[in-house]
């Protein structure tokens, strides 16, 4: 088995690693060269030019950006022509419909698709603990089970190709909601003189509470928001997306497009490449600067 894996970025690097650390042939591309340096030294093959990892491996492994990224890597005019008899993997979180339109692209040049984005962070990805959400054909998920098991132990099938990326949208969704609403609690409890121990108490033993409250509680109490395992700029590429599909579903969406502001206002704020709990900055500070 040989694989070309397509983004080596935050995410992508420990997943690729995870595939080198068991034996599997790897060949990998990434537009800012520098970051392929820890593959190169495990043995991956660097490549230059995507289509030539495409035309390197039977699996090609996609854990970019976002959609205009996979077209301009996966489905420009000589690069689509490599697809025959390929397997692709799309990692990443695009919206559903992106999702079916690129499966028919890639269907059509020959290759076969399915869609596999993954929930846990850098953490996660070392260990192999991510959880894999399967978009495809039940023989597919089977057939392709063991080389997703690289990445979490045990994939789990949602339906066909667009379910997988719809259930990731609406986590990224609670992402971005639960942290918001969490920061806004914890700003109000500090302004009221709350002893924030107490308050963090109460929350732990309740039904209210959250893991992942406690995981960006120190980075808002410290302010230190550098070193991001999910940086501000990809929550609300994902929210935003999430918004875009979800317009047509006559949802109430008036809630997480108050979200979105504040990640909107986090990225001007030059928050862009931090951790995403820097939106606790925007409630806190940018309220005292406009005096909301």
């Amino acid at each position: 088995m040989k694989v070309a894996f397509l983004g080596t970025g935050l995410m992508g690097l420990p997943m690729a690693q995870r595939l080198l650390a068991a034996d599997i042939e790897l060949v990998a591309y990434n537009r800012t060269p520098e970051k392929l340096a820890p593959l190169e030294a495990a043995g991956a093959e660097i490549v230059t030019h995507p289509r030539y990892a495409i035309r390197a491996a039977e699996y090609v492994i996609l854990m970019l950006t976002n959609a205009p990224a996979i077209y301009n890597v996966l489905l420009s005019d000589r690069a689509s022509q490599t697809l025959k008899g390929r397997t692709i993997i799309q990692m990443g979180t695009i919206t559903p419909t992106q999702s079916q339109e690129i499966r028919d692209a890639v269907v059509a040049g020959g290759g076969e698709y399915l869609e596999a984005p993954v929930l846990g962070s850098i953490p996660e990805a070392k260990a192999g603990k991510l959880i894999v959400m399967v978009g495809a054909e039940p023989e597919q998920y089977q057939r392709h089970l063991n080389l997703l098991q690289n990445f979490g132990a045990e994939p789990l099938f949602v339906g066909p190709v667009g379910t997988a990326a719809g259930l990731k949208l609406a986590l990224n969704q609670l992402i971005a909601s639960l942290t918001s609403s969490f920061a806004l609690s914890l700003a109000f409890v500090q302004r009221q003189g709350v002893n924030v121990d107490m308050f963090m108490q109460i929350l732990r033993d309740s039904s209210l509470y959250a893991p992942t409250f406690d995981k960006k509680l120190q980075r808002m109490l410290d302010g230190n928001y550098a070193d991001p395992n999910f940086p501000t700029k990809h929550l609300l590429k994902d929210t935003e997306l999430f918004i875009c599909e979800a317009k047509s579903l006559s949802l109430d969406l008036s809630s997480i497009k108050g979200v979105r502001q504040i990640l909107q206002t986090a990225m001007k704020m030059s928050f862009a490449e931090d951790d995403y709990s820097s939106l606790f900055a925007v409630i806190k500070e940018w309220g005292e600067a406009i005096g909301d």
